[in-house]
């Protein structure tokens, strides 16, 4: 891994490691496996309120399908858990590189993690008075390459498709108080 390189989001400081030299480069080096995603939603729900509760990030598991856990380590150090492709699991250890209260949070995987990757999660107010356009941007080197791409898409499990999952989930959570969902119920036992 490159120690130095940084990507820049559409403009935007770049995502930058230098803060702490245990991450894993800021951004990604560039390559055939990296894949940059980016998706936005607006929510009928106040930034600072969407901001506090993505902040804790015990409450990711709640609308992000893939991820099975998240222990937050302190000090913007947190160990992460997902639902991969095939019945398997990717763990990482990431760092927050980047944070303002209440509008923005960057991060990248720490040097040694399964996935290399970076990102940040940007909370505005909308332009017309009403809600927060939340912005997911992420970038990451996919496992095995192309091979490791083409295996997630099989599998619904492919990034680009979960961003938007995901941030429709985060939108039904804040706005309804609950995530609407396709599986039928668990059925009660019937009585014979």
């Amino acid at each position: 891994m490159a120690g130095e390189i940084t990507r820049t989001f559409k403009g935007d400081a770049p995502l930058s490691a230098a803060k702490n030299p245990d991450v894993a480069g800021a951004g990604l080096p560039e390559s055939d496996g990296e894949v940059l995603v980016g998706r936005s939603v607006t929510i009928n729900r106040a930034r600072a309120e969407l901001y506090a509760f993505w902040r804790d990030f015990n409450n990711l598991p709640r609308f992000m399908e893939n991820v099975e856990s998240v222990r937050d380590h302190g000090n913007g150090r947190s160990h992460w858990v997902i639902a991969a492709p095939a019945g398997r699991r990717v763990e990482w250890e990431s760092q927050i590189v980047e944070e303002n209260e209440g509008s923005l949070i960057s991060w990248a995987s720490v040097e040694g993690s399964d996935i290399a990757h970076s990102g940040r999660i940007e909370f505005r107010d909308s332009s017309a008075g009403r809600g927060t356009i939340v912005t997911a941007t992420i970038a990451y080197d996919a496992p095995a390459g192309e091979i490791g791409r083409m295996i997630a898409k099989l599998f619904q499990k492919e990034p680009k498709i979960q961003a938007r999952r995901d941030l429709r989930r985060f939108k039904q959570l804040m706005e309804a108080g609950e995530v609407s969902t396709s599986k039928p119920p668990h059925a009660a036992p019937r009585a014979d």
